[in-house]
């Protein structure tokens, strides 16, 4: 197994893992979030769903987990047979594994709590750890297990560590918007107790907030070429604020807040991505800007 291959395979896992995120969505918004009603069984001591749509929307998606648990068994027994041997990507691979466990765990429970927004966030949530952990196995998958790092670290890179916790607190304050909205999965599910345009607009400031500050970040590489992920980033999150806007505009109807769901697991993925190329790049790009 070469890295070459490597990298094909982790890619796999990360679509995989960004598909579940989507069709999970699909499941809450097309109100089949209790299709099934029990778990692991679907109803009572029936493994497979009556031939219902939401029994099947929802049991579609538990499915889907094994595919993504096949994906991510891959990727561990793979890294294992890389020459050289890379025990850094088995690591995070096992990471993976572990997080797809907690998740399917955790689905479970979000079923027997009857959709209880607060699980449901966490069951989104854990997602996004996923995909950071996806993001970093393929990014390490790209050079040696040493690469050289900056030390210490450039402006620009601490000022990356800051947008990505920013783009932490957009995702949490999102799913609190979700959990207070008309969206729910099923008639039964109980809502968070704010105040849908109150929550909204926090969530709006938030995002105001991370364009700026990834504004000023770009700013920082004017004179450098790291900026290809910054722009790409840039343009997702505007991407993304329009769909948020527009659906805060016309009553939050579920095919746009399934498009911002895979907006946010993109502008997330981003801003990840963007944030590993200063790890290594750290000490190029001071140096850059000293001589300019």
């Amino acid at each position: 197994m070469t890295l070459e291959s490597y990298r094909r395979v982790v890619a796999v896992a990360a679509a995989l893992l960004a598909l579940i995120v989507f069709t999970g969505a699909a499941v809450r918004l097309t109100d089949s979030g209790l299709g099934c009603e029990d778990w692991p069984t679907c109803n009572d001591d029936e493994l497979i769903p009556a031939a219902s749509f939401h029994g099947w929307i929802e049991f579609g998606n538990r499915l889907l987990s094994i595919a993504v648990s096949a994906a991510v068994g891959a990727a561990v027994l793979t890294a294992r047979r890389l020459v050289p041997a890379r025990p850094d990507l088995v690591r995070w691979a096992m990471g993976l594994v572990a997080g797809v466990l907690a998740q399917i765990l955790l689905g479970g429970v979000t079923v027997l709590l009857d959709l209880h927004p607060i699980v449901v966030s966490a069951h989104f949530l854990l997602s996004a750890v996923l995909m950071w952990n996806v993001m970093v196995l393929l990014w390490k998958a790209q050079g040696p297990a040493d690469r050289p790092r900056a030390q210490p670290p450039s402006a620009a890179a601490v000022h990356s560590r800051v947008q990505i916790g920013l783009a932490v607190v957009l995702l949490v304050i999102g799913t609190l918007v979700t959990g207070s909205g008309p969206n729910s999965g099923d008639i039964r599910a109980d809502r968070l107790g704010f105040d849908l345009q109150t929550i909204a607009r926090v969530h709006g400031v938030a995002a105001w907030v991370f364009v700026a500050s990834l504004v000023l970040l770009l700013f920082r590489h004017r004179h450098d070429g790291n900026t290809r992920w910054g722009r790409l980033l840039l343009a997702t999150t505007v991407g993304q604020g329009a769909i948020g806007y527009w659906q805060y505009a016309t009553g939050v109807p579920p095919l746009l807040v399934e498009f911002h769901v895979i907006g946010a697991i993109a502008v997330w993925c981003a801003t990840v991505w963007f944030h590993l190329q200063h790890l290594t790049s750290g000490v190029e790009t001071t140096a850059t800007v000293g001589q300019t």
